[in-house]
């Protein structure tokens, strides 16, 4: 047996120190040398923390348009003042609207104001005259309409009128119900209106009568709108063709035809 004298030999102390070497004292220590670099950082970040609210106050102007959104916005500011003064004079070359017409379908706008522009805010709506129309999707060719067609767009009511009017000889009217999705105008015609000279005007209705009601689609003629301002509007019927109108004012005279002015021009 060892004596108490042996234990405390020095070449037995040291064994029994080893196996207190993988708990490193100096571990502490290294931590504390590790985190002394990180309090700069800390307050750096700190700082930027209180710095960003003075990069937020800074001016929040809205960035300028694309060079590309740009150009379209332009290239539609001048095709439409081109339709405005086709609508008035009716003068304005064919080929000139066609180019027109196609940048404005080109350009991509907010959509969202048109059927309030189209149609008012309340009943009876608003009217259109048709001023302009094209074939094909690629605008081939087209010609200013020849003779008076005027549509009224009721956003209020849902209600549609598409008129075409021939001065004393008489005029012919659809009328119908509409809806609207996105910039697709729908309608369904419910009833027929004659009107020859002097005779009083016949009304003939259409469709069946499980059709009453039913909320026009895309299965249905259709308007997809391009463009809506207060004066002119354009738009591609279901069939592939392209038109553009003009806002007028019906006024009606006792014993006369109806007159339709825009730009308080009788437009005629």
């Amino acid at each position: 047996m060892a004596s108490s004298a042996s234990l405390l030999h020095p070449s037995t102390l040291a064994p029994a120190s080893s196996p207190r070497l993988p708990r490193r004292v100096p571990a502490p220590a290294l931590l504390g040398l590790r985190s002394s670099p990180r309090r700069p950082h800390g307050l750096s970040l700190t700082v930027a923390a209180a710095a960003s609210p003075d990069v937020e106050k800074a001016p929040s102007s809205s960035p300028p348009p694309p060079p590309e959104e740009s150009s379209d916005l332009s290239a539609v500011a001048e095709s439409v003042k081109v339709l405005k003064d086709a609508a008035k004079t009716r003068k304005v070359p064919a080929a000139e609207v066609l180019a027109a017409l196609a940048k404005i379908k080109k350009a991509k706008l907010d959509t969202s104001s048109f059927f309030e522009t189209l149609g008012g805010t309340e009943s009876p709506g608003r009217t259109w005259k048709l001023i302009f129309t094209a074939q094909g999707s690629k605008l081939e060719k087209g010609s200013y309409f020849p003779v008076t067609a005027v549509q009224r767009f009721d956003a209020a009511g849902q209600r549609i009128e598409n008129g075409v009017y021939l001065g004393r000889a008489g005029s012919l009217s659809f009328e119908g119900r509409l809806s609207w999705k996105k910039k697709i105008l729908a309608f369904v015609f419910e009833r027929v209106r004659v009107k020859l000279g002097p005779l009083p005007s016949m009304e003939i209705p259409l469709g069946g009568g499980g059709d009453v009601g039913r909320e026009p689609s895309t299965k249905d003629p259709f308007f997809l709108w391009f463009y809506v301002d207060e004066e002119v509007a354009v738009a591609q019927g279901k069939g592939g063709g392209t038109a553009f109108w003009c806002r007028c004012k019906r006024v009606d005279g006792q014993g006369r035809r109806p007159a339709f002015w825009y730009f308080g021009f009788n437009i005629i």
